[in-house]
């Protein structure tokens, strides 16, 4: 027994002292354990402050009739987690003996990036709130409005974060794009594309001239407005793909919405046949007249027309010009639908029919 206790002890001081004395990136194999051991700590940490700490705040926060201690918990939540990580990384360091201006630059960094994440959450949170403020520059524009001041916000926390990080690395940026030269050039044009973009979108904005969820037309692009950016619009065309198109490109071409009309047109000519008698296309016109003039479907107090206006090569042509007292394709297509039907119905009852593209050939005499 006593023979195994001294082994025991002897392979105890010799794994010591192997620990001590062997090293990697001359640190010794003990401090990178020590260091190892204080980092997997502080994950623990970690753990046990987002199950307990945290899911005890939530409890409390959910039983409050306030939504500001829910959206507090939102913000931190993740940025306190990523920090356990950060600080244990740090006493890591300090145990395994790791120190240097770059070290402390990168934990820096991590800190300032923590700072920056807990503001850019609290603008994601903060989203209803900036609609709802967004509602006093216009009730009509107030989602555009306010997911343009969110995306504003984000990049301005960003590029504020990007710089503080720059300058803990001692980087002066302004100083830094002036020193490139040519590169510098490239980046000012750059920013002027993204500048015009910027005003055109503020231009659009203005104006009230489009807004999600509209119609539009514009520089051969057509279909639904997904999306107003500080850059660019998106649209969803009626093919059902993705267009992007530039701010600029908007504001400086004419835009066709469709969405701000009520009504719709209906114009379209009806061919009669020539064996139609002049009395029967005096009562065939009074009928359409008629049917379109008390139609619920069609807008009255717009123009109406329905003329027999020209002798057609192969029809005598009624020309048919109203209004639809709706914008909706659906109803509108449902009230030309009745209104083709009752004109083939009138024709029909007046004994006349439709023209087709015909000819007739005469033969002045027959060969012997």
């Amino acid at each position: 027994m006593d023979t195994i206790n001294k082994l025991i002890a002897l392979v105890k001081v010799e794994g010591i002292d192997f620990l001590y004395k062997h090293k990697l990136w001359d640190i010794p194999y003990i401090k990178l354990l020590y260091a190892s051991g204080v980092f997997l700590l502080f994950l623990l940490f970690r753990k046990l402050f987002s199950m307990l700490v945290v899911g005890f705040v939530k409890k409390i926060a959910s039983k409050t009739k306030s939504n500001l201690d829910d959206n507090i918990i939102k913000i931190i939540h993740e940025p306190l987690k990523f920090l356990f990580i950060v600080i244990g990384l740090q006493f890591a360091l300090d145990v395994a003996g790791i120190h240097g201006d770059s070290i402390s630059k990168v934990i820096k960094s991590f800190f300032i990036y923590i700072v920056f994440w807990i503001i850019f959450s609290a603008i994601n949170v903060s989203k209803d709130s900036i609609y709802k403020f967004s509602k006093k520059f216009g009730r009509e524009l107030y989602r555009e409005i306010g997911a343009f001041f969110v995306k504003a916000l984000k990049i301005l926390v960003f590029s504020v974060g990007l710089v503080s990080i720059l300058q803990t690395w001692g980087i002066n940026v302004s100083a830094f794009i002036a020193s490139l030269g040519l590169g510098g050039l490239a980046f000012a044009l750059a920013a002027k594309d993204s500048a015009s973009n910027l005003f055109g979108g503020l231009s659009i904005l203005a104006d009230k001239a489009l807004k999600i969820d509209d119609w539009i037309k514009v520089g051969g692009v057509e279909g639904t407005v997904e999306d107003i950016g500080l850059r660019t619009i998106k649209v969803r065309t009626f093919g059902k793909s993705l267009v992007t198109v530039p701010n600029q490109v908007v504001a400086n071409n004419p835009i066709e919405n469709f969405s701000r009309r009520d009504i719709r047109r209906i114009k379209m000519r009806v061919g009669l046949v020539y064996s139609t008698t002049s009395s029967q296309m005096v009562k065939i016109l009074d009928e359409i007249k008629t049917m379109i003039k008390t139609h619920e479907g069609i807008s009255q107090k717009d123009t109406v027309l329905v003329n027999f206006d020209e002798f057609g090569a192969s029809d005598l042509s009624i020309f048919i010009y109203c209004f639809t007292n709706t914008a909706d394709w659906a109803k509108y297509l449902e009230i030309r639908e009745d209104v083709n039907l009752q004109i083939m119905k009138i024709v029909e009852e007046n004994g006349s029919d439709f023209a087709f593209p015909s000819q007739s050939v005469y033969v002045e005499s027959m060969p012997k």
